[in-house]
């Protein structure tokens, strides 16, 4: 976390969490959601505007943490610490999406290395990895890497259903309708 988010963390304990405005595709995309989106709908029916700026993209990132306190009735909920704030993420699939390269190394769309833990296949052939980090699904563009760390035994998927995951692997996709 950035040292002028704790900064204003300390500065401001009491600021309010903000929920619904800010989504995480399946491909690592973020979306920024204003009251008209979310009016339209869930973050899967209405995803809002992609946000494309380079330094908020990577102060998002850097800031980028799970709700994973056993007190906490936040936790599995993802969120990016927005100087004192909480703004509680809306997933479409995972909190983290895996980029895969061709030496079957492993980044979260974070930047963040992984040292993959477990491997995982729905019922509709997607792939997911688990590592200490958390959980996420496989970007679509490394699929053939992913394919070929299979084929070569140095991952085994066990299979489960999508359904499931959330609850198995500890992460909500949706804090907004936990607040209705």
């Amino acid at each position: 976390m950035d040292d002028i988010v704790k900064q204003a963390m300390a500065k401001w304990p009491n600021v309010p969490h903000c929920y619904g405005w800010l989504g995480l595709d399946a491909r690592g995309n973020w979306y920024m959601r204003d009251d008209r989106v979310q009016a339209e709908g869930t973050f899967t029916q209405a995803k809002g505007s992609m946000l494309k700026h380079e330094k908020l993209i990577e102060f998002i990132n850097r800031n980028y943490l799970c709700d994973d306190t056993a007190q906490s009735e936040a936790k599995g909920q993802w969120f990016f610490q927005n100087g004192p704030q909480r703004v509680y993420v809306e997933l479409e699939a995972t909190p983290l999406i895996w980029r895969v390269n061709a030496n079957f190394e492993v980044t979260a769309h974070t930047g963040e290395p992984a040292r993959l833990q477990r491997c995982v296949i729905d019922e509709h052939g997607r792939l997911y990895l688990e590592s200490a980090a958390g959980f996420g699904l496989v970007h679509t563009a490394d699929m053939l890497y992913a394919a070929d760390a299979i084929e070569l035994g140095l991952w085994v998927p066990q299979e489960l259903l999508c359904a499931e995951l959330p609850k198995r692997f500890g992460y909500v996709r949706s804090p907004k309708s936990l607040q209705i």
